[in-house]
């Protein structure tokens, strides 16, 4: 026998967590982008572009990668308004994320010339703009992107 009676979902709401919680999912989540991240960076230095202007390019590469594997990964586990808006959401995203994408970018070319040249030059000055681009998303993300709406 078929119901036509509308069906009850199992899957239950998840609750949102609190701010400690989003910091600590936020720090693993961003902890492994940023490996994903050095990693790319540093295999495209391996791979010959270690020079200008692709160093800048490995930077821009490793960043996309890293920022797009994190979006997804904290949409779905680090904030519960992820799972709930659409177009307006990605579109915040986009707009972030272009932002840090040119401070991370134009922070680790200003690094790799004004650090002296030493075989941890480029680890430090990518260490220095992933520094930069993670403490504005993390406040942009909460409060802008990813923002609680009041219950009414």
């Amino acid at each position: 026998m078929v119901s036509t009676e509308p069906q009850e979902s199992t899957e239950t709401s998840k609750a949102a967590p609190g701010l400690l919680g989003q910091l600590v999912r936020f720090a693993l989540i961003g902890g492994f982008c940023a490996c994903l991240d050095l990693g790319v960076y540093t295999g495209e230095r391996a791979l010959g572009m270690n020079h200008v202007p692709w160093d800048t390019v490995a930077r821009a590469i490793s960043f996309i990668v890293g920022t797009t594997t994190a979006y997804f990964l904290n949409r779905k586990f680090t904030f519960s308004a992820g799972r709930k808006e659409g177009a307006a959401q990605v579109g915040s995203f986009v707009l972030l994320y272009t932002v840090t994408f040119f401070v991370a970018v134009g922070m680790n070319a200003l690094m790799l010339q004004v650090l002296p040249p030493a075989s941890w030059q480029p680890t430090l000055a990518w260490v220095i703009s992933q520094g930069t681009a993670t403490a504005i998303n993390f406040v942009m993300l909460k409060w802008v992107v990813f923002r609680e709406q009041p219950t009414a």
